[in-house]
């Protein structure tokens, strides 16, 4: 079974290369955007909690995530394996993504931080942004303000992964198929 982590910063690549992952290795993709929007939209308890923390503007809970990731593990529990695509965003997060699937007799097998420049990420949020209308891609300041809160809370998880011999570092520059190409690479170690 393969647990992958994807790691890195917004604009790193982590839903292009995700797709091309699942499509190739029939693992399950676990967003946990796209889980606060199914549960929200399904109406269940997490997913109600959720929505009035995240009305107020206030972060959901780490164990409220946890426990939206625990019931998509349960809903495959026959897969190949997962790719968690932008989570965990801290140490704790990470500590705890480690309990939740050494509960399930699991292991998280491999991360994969992909690593660009910083302009070359603003451009691509920016590029991003006029194409699919999200404004939350369209600011130059708000994109610089997310890669830098990336680096401040979310870059300390790579130490984390490193140090049980987990990290590899992919350097996104190149084509989507050269990069791909390296992905597979560490994928087949």
């Amino acid at each position: 079974m393969i647990n992958l982590v994807l790691f890195g910063p917004p604009g790193a690549g982590k839903g292009t290369y995700s797709e091309k992952i699942v499509e190739d290795f029939g693992l399950i993709h676990i967003s946990t955007g796209d889980l606060l929007r199914k549960e929200i939209a399904e109406k269940t308890e997490l997913g109600m909690f959720a929505k009035t923390k995240m009305d107020t503007g206030a972060f959901v809970p780490d164990d409220v995530v946890i426990g939206m990731i625990n019931n998509m593990l349960e809903a495959h529990n026959h897969a190949k394996g997962f790719i968690f695509d932008g989570f965990p965003r801290t140490v704790a997060q990470a500590e705890a993504l480690d309990i939740l699937v050494k509960s399930r007799n699991m292991d998280i097998t491999q991360v994969i931080a992909f690593e660009v420049e910083e302009e070359i990420l603003i451009d691509r949020i920016l590029l991003r942004g006029k194409e699919s209308g999200r404004v939350d891609d369209q600011n130059y300041d708000t994109v610089k303000k997310r890669i830098s809160v990336y680096h401040e809370k979310t870059a300390p998880v790579k130490d984390y992964y490193a140090s049980q011999n987990k990290l590899c570092d992919v350097r996104n520059e190149g084509t989507i198929d050269e990069v791909y190409a390296r992905v597979k690479q560490v994928l087949s170690l």
